[in-house]
């Protein structure tokens, strides 16, 4: 019991004001003992003249017997005191240590969804609630990564099951090795290689792992470029494909490849949920510190509830019809991560299903940094 007591906080509180007490009792026994009896001596001539040896020595004795006998009740009055205040303190500060010291004991083992209360505006209750905090991020990380290796599972199914099944199939001569077989092996092997890809890059974007190589572009070269490269595929659809850029634009600070992979993710995306007939516009515009580079389209727009989800990783509005079209699931998340890394911000807006989508690029603006040092914007 004394041990564990001594192990504990409560304990060590008690133990640190029981300390304090024993040395200020000594040196308050020191001090009076030392200093106590020839001011009472003074005293007592003053008052009685000259005492007799025998009066002298039981003054004494009765004076030296009261203030250790008042200090023996001030020690135990502090004593009582300090037991007092260690039990107060125990409530108001040992308790809630002890608790978030068990919550996060209950965490380690993987019970993410604990939580402490959080009892006040002090620091405990700042410390509670940032606890509280990192717990939900935790518990919001683990959900994330569950849902990540669920889905990864899901996608890497069907193009393994395909593969599997042609090699049987080769193996025991019921599937014939023509061009035809190798041709269907090789697309789910390029399928795989590109979902390995793909999130290879989403992470090493998330964590600032690029190595951009920051140049200032005109918000014009950029759009001109993503179109000129998205063009052939968005022909042989037969959607439109226009550009439209406002006058007087800044440049921006942007690695071209990186950006120009942004826009190509955003264009793809666009192009896959846009009949034949459609329309995508990628307009450049803004205004004062901040450039916008947007993708529209005529397509199938996206519903309210799934608008801050479409840039998750393999999240799907329509699961069965998006694969069935190419896409990885990933090419919304790593625009995503590679806008973030140059330190900009990406959205998605629609009216609704049916009524078309945009997706709106924000990249800080360049404007005095590179005028004035004489590089040429292109």
């Amino acid at each position: 019991m004394i041990r564990r007591l001594r192990r504990s906080l409560v304990g060590k509180l008690l133990l640190a004001q029981l300390l304090v007490i024993v040395a200020g009792a000594a040196t308050l026994a020191l001090v009076a003992l030392a200093v106590a009896p020839g001011l009472f001596h003074d005293h007592v001539r003053d008052a009685l003249g000259v005492v007799p040896d025998d009066v002298a020595r039981h003054l004494d004795e009765a004076f030296g017997e009261a203030v250790l006998l008042a200090l023996g009740v001030a020690v135990a009055a502090a004593t009582i005191t300090a037991a007092v205040m260690s039990w107060f303190l125990s409530l108001r500060i040992v308790r809630p240590i002890g608790a978030l010291a068990e919550a996060a004991e209950r965490i380690s083992r993987g019970r993410y969804g604990e939580r402490v209360p959080v009892t006040g505006r002090d620091e405990l209750g700042i410390l509670a609630g940032a606890f509280n905090e990192l717990a939900a991020s935790l518990e919001s990380a683990e959900r994330v990564r569950r849902q990540l290796l669920s889905d990864l599972a899901h996608e890497l199914r069907t193009p393994l099951a395909t593969i599997e099944g042609y090699v049987e199939g080769v193996r025991d001569g019921v599937v014939p090795p023509t061009a035809e077989t190798w041709s269907v092996l090789e697309a789910e092997s390029r399928r795989i290689r590109r979902l390995v890809d793909d999130l290879q890059k989403v992470s090493r974007a998330e964590e600032r792992q690029l190595d951009l190589r920051l140049e200032p572009l005109a918000p014009a070269t950029i759009v001109a470029e993503a179109v000129q490269a998205a063009g052939p595929a968005y022909a042989a659809k037969g959607v439109a494909l226009e550009a439209a850029v406002a006058d007087g634009l800044p440049p921006v600070a942007v690695d071209r490849d990186r950006i120009g992979e942004v826009l190509a993710n955003l264009l793809d995306n666009a192009l896959r949920h846009t009949p034949a007939g459609g329309r995508v516009e990628v307009r450049a515009g803004g205004g004062g510190d901040e450039v916008e580079l947007a993708v529209a389209d005529s397509g199938e727009g996206i519903a309210p509830e799934h608008l801050h989800r479409v840039f998750e990783r393999f999240y799907r509005v329509d699961r069965g019809r998006s694969r069935a079209r190419g896409g990885s699931g990933i090419g919304l998340a790593i625009a995503r991560a590679l806008v973030e890394a140059h330190g900009g911000r990406i959205r998605a807006e629609s009216d609704g299903p049916g009524r078309g989508s945009r997706f709106v690029v924000s990249l800080p603006a360049e404007r005095g940094a590179f005028l004035h040092s004489g590089t040429e914007v292109r």
